[in-house]
């Protein structure tokens, strides 16, 4: 497989994969999309895209931003290792402010890039499980005085 490929192995595809990432808290925000990052202990990074009609209603705007970030994710694959990476668009990219194609590229590269290296920083140390509560002392049964002394 050539170096610019993108592999099935680099791709979150089932609903329970997205899933495990969706749990967690969003990593960053940024204008237009927001991040998921977990670990996944594998030795390569693997990428989802979520991309909803809601946020871009034509599958051309649909499809432009996932190949960006496809693109942007393979080329800092290396970085982004033993990671799952999540990507979903949260706003519209207004017509008022990206009139053409080439701006909804340029604003759509330069975010998704900033944040794949807030994803390439080390990850938190994942939560200590809770320790169970030390068990309460066993009760003794009263000593009861015989009636009448």
């Amino acid at each position: 497989m050539s170096a610019h490929a993108f592999p099935k192995a680099a791709r979150l595809t089932k609903t329970d994969e997205f899933s495990s990432v969706f749990a967690l808290r969003p990593r960053r925000r940024s204008t237009h999309f927001v991040l998921y990052v977990r670990a996944n202990g594998l030795a390569e990074a693997r990428l989802g895209v979520v991309v909803g009609k809601k946020f871009a209603p034509r599958a051309a705007e649909r499809n432009l931003v996932k190949r960006m970030a496809r693109e942007l994710f393979r080329q800092r694959r290396e970085q982004l290792s033993g990671r799952d990476v999540l990507l979903r668009l949260q706003a519209k990219f207004p017509r008022a402010e990206f009139a053409t194609r080439t701006a909804v590229r340029q604003a759509c590269a330069a975010e998704i890039a900033s944040l794949l290296e807030v994803a390439a920083k080390p990850l938190p140390p994942p939560p200590a499980p809770n320790p169970a509560p030390p068990a309460p002392p066993p009760a003794s049964a009263p000593q009861s005085q015989p009636p009448g002394l």
